[in-house]
């Protein structure tokens, strides 16, 4: 008993050192999962029986985060098998000193717990790793088609203030023109009359034109203005009334059924760049529906109140489906219109109707004044920038609680097995059923002594002599102490022989307590 006691605290203590060193490879395990799963499948096979599950968690958490972390997959799979080979060989190697059994014993135990805590974590922690390499993959593609969406709204701005800065050239231009012009005659006209007068006008022609000269040199910073040509070319009745109305009949004679309305006055006493803009809102608009939307019916209304210039253009489901795109358009038109009204000071809104159909509405300033937003302002492009706020933080939390209950579930899935594996190679053992309760053959001589107080000198000396002949493969025999009196004289004594520490043969014989010669009585199982 007291040998028992002592290979059990002597076991103890060897679990403890290996636990040890088993916390120290998983606080490692993302840092070097290799080593970590590697090193967890030794000491899996190295650990006592009983301590043997809690090394098996441990190895199963490092071959998750290994496969999870590794890419390659042929460097995962060796050294996934590596560690499973590790496994069975350090349970086949220290069976018969942890309390397993025979060293076949400990081989299937070693396969099972392999299986169970490091082939299935693998294989979750390999998907589990695909799918994150997919999630990234799709966040950098979404990531970057956000930035070329972002650069070409962008470029589609700039277009639309290169087009807004012809326009004010040719407008500026223009009435600088006429300017040099009067002033040149003016100049003419008082050369003998008025000296004086004379070279005051000249002044300002020459003022004039380095007018015109530094227009030039500061709209070109902005690169080559984006001109409209032919029949788009802005006029100064671009924007009026009639302007419009020639829009309308342009589409309709297009095909297209447009009904139009004006309410209040006309524009043309309005500021050029409102005209222009009501002149763009309409015309784009239009021209999407001659483009998306052909054969749809098309409102048309423009409102000017005494401050407020409103346009709404609103078309319904087409009859027929559109036509393929053509790729003659940038698809970005609403953008630079946005843009335009947006420089004015104005809002507009742009989207699909619940039943079908597109509505674009736009309203400006009738005298923007210096009410416009600058160059620099675009506060419809936070719409682009991700928003990090209550929402966000409590999905992280979210994931973050998923994951650990995941986690915890497949841990409790891994003690199942394991301990099914466990239970399936005791059963299969020789002589190691379920309601054991005295040694059975095939045992190891560890797995006797647990059932016996050890070897006794005092039984070993009186059997000497009295017991039968050992079996010839036998290499040693133990000679557990009696508790049985002797009855007649005689006593009863079990001898448990073993081959290469394996129990291979039970012998009951009885042996005299006094001097004279016994009558023996023998029984070998």
């Amino acid at each position: 008993m007291a040998e028992a006691l002592m290979l059990t605290v002597r076991l103890s203590g060897y679990a403890v050192f290996l636990a040890f060193i088993g916390v120290g490879l998983m606080v490692v395990r993302r840092r070097f999962p290799a080593v970590s799963m590697l090193g967890l499948s030794a000491l899996m096979g190295l650990q006592p029986l009983m301590a043997q599950p809690p090394m098996g968690l441990l190895t199963a958490v490092a071959a998750y985060t290994f496969a999870r972390q590794t890419e390659a997959p042929r460097r995962r799979a060796g050294l996934l098998l590596a560690a499973v080979a590790l496994a069975m060989l350090a349970c086949f190697a220290s069976a018969p000193d942890t309390g397993i059994g025979s060293r076949s014993s400990g081989l299937a135990l070693g396969a099972v717990l392999a299986a169970t805590t490091v082939l299935v974590p693998g294989l979750v922690g390999t998907a589990g790793g695909q799918q994150d390499r997919l999630l990234q993959a799709l966040r950098e593609r979404a990531a970057a088609a956000e930035e070329a969406r972002r650069l070409a709204d962008s470029e589609s701005r700039m277009h639309e203030r290169s087009r807004i800065a012809a326009e004010m050239h040719d407008l500026v231009g223009h009435r600088l023109s006429l300017i040099s012009l009067h002033v040149g005659g003016l100049e003419m006209a008082l050369r003998e009359q008025s000296p004086q007068l004379r070279e005051e006008a000249s002044m300002v022609r020459r003022a004039t034109r380095e007018a015109m000269q530094e227009l030039r040199q500061t709209l070109r910073v902005l690169g080559p203005l984006g001109r409209d040509t032919g029949t788009d070319v802005l006029t100064d009745a671009t924007g009026t009334r009639s302007d419009i109305e020639a829009l309308v009949e342009d589409s309709r004679g297009g095909g297209i059924p447009v009904e139009f309305s004006w309410q209040g006055e006309d524009l043309d006493a309005r500021p050029a760049r409102v005209r222009r803009a009501v002149h763009r809102v309409v015309r784009e608009s239009l021209t999407n529906v001659h483009r998306y939307a052909a054969g749809a019916h098309v409102t048309v209304a423009v409102t000017h109140a005494d401050e407020r210039v409103g346009i709404l253009v609103r078309n319904g489901v087409a009859d027929q489906d559109p036509a393929a795109p053509t790729g003659l358009g940038s698809g970005r038109g609403l953008i630079g219109l946005r843009e335009r009204v947006t420089l004015l000071g104005g809002t507009f809104e742009a989207g699909s109707m619940p039943g079908g159909g597109f509505t674009v509405a736009a309203e400006i300033p009738a005298d923007p004044g210096s009410s416009g937003v600058s160059a620099d302002a675009a506060p419809y492009e936070a719409a682009a920038v991700g928003t990090v706020g209550p929402a966000s933080g409590l999905s992280r939390v979210q994931r973050r609680f998923t994951s650990a209950v995941t986690g915890l579930l497949g841990l409790v899935c891994v003690s199942l097995m394991m301990l099914f594996g466990v239970v399936m190679v005791h059963a299969a053992q020789p002589g190691l059923g379920h309601h054991l309760t005295s040694p059975q053959v095939g045992m190891s001589k560890q797995q006797v002594e647990h059932f016996l107080t050890g070897d006794d000198s005092a039984v070993r000396a009186l059997a000497f002599g009295h017991e039968p002949e050992r079996p010839e493969s036998a290499t040693d025999c133990l000679y557990p102490y009696v508790r049985s009196k002797p009855q007649g004289g005689r006593l009863a004594i079990v001898r448990y022989c073993f081959r290469s520490d394996t129990l291979i043969a039970i012998d009951r014989f009885t042996v005299p307590t006094v001097a004279e010669r016994p009558h023996e009585s023998r029984a070998h199982d």
